[in-house]
């Protein structure tokens, strides 16, 4: 984790951080791709919805566990970000990106995973989380979706 915060001292690696975890903050990225992809895609209108919801769910659920397991945020290091909440376990930000790139890549979108994995690296180079948080909030995204995927495709040709 300190290895990659320190990346965070170079000013580029610093913003581009920053603004992959602004735009992943509440799942807000994902949730706009999803929505936008029911948009632009009506023959996989339901689909689109269906992986946005198991995107939105496993967001929901990082958030649930971290109510219960309560970890502090790394003290160690100067955040280069605030954070709405305290609690760091699991990474609710790799939890929704993690979902993302499972159901969204199951529609075929390449785009999302590299994207999702930039998400979630860019939690430990703002300070804000150790990697056990984020490989636990990736993990838990990706079950998320994965044992959603059935449900996703449901009404797919």
């Amino acid at each position: 984790m300190t290895a990659c915060h320190a990346r965070g001292r170079n000013p580029g690696v610093a913003r581009a951080a920053r603004v992959l975890s602004l735009a992943g903050e509440h799942a807000a990225l994902w949730l706009l791709v999803g929505l936008a992809g029911a948009v632009m895609d009506g023959a996989r209108r339901g689909a689109w919805l269906r992986a946005t919801a198991l995107t939105g769910g496993a967001h929901v659920a990082s958030m649930g566990v971290k109510r219960v397991v309560r970890r502090a945020r790394p003290a160690h290091v100067a955040p280069l970000v605030r954070t709405a909440g305290r609690h760091s376990f699991p990474s609710s930000h790799a939890a929704s990106a993690a979902a993302a790139a499972v159901a969204y890549g199951a529609l075929g979108v390449r785009a999302v995973p590299p994207l999702a994995a930039a998400v979630c690296l860019s939690r430990l180079v703002v300070g804000v989380h150790y990697p056990s948080d984020v490989a636990a909030g990736a993990a838990l995204g990706a079950v998320t979706a994965r044992a959603g995927a059935r449900w996703m495709r449901k009404g797919r040709p």
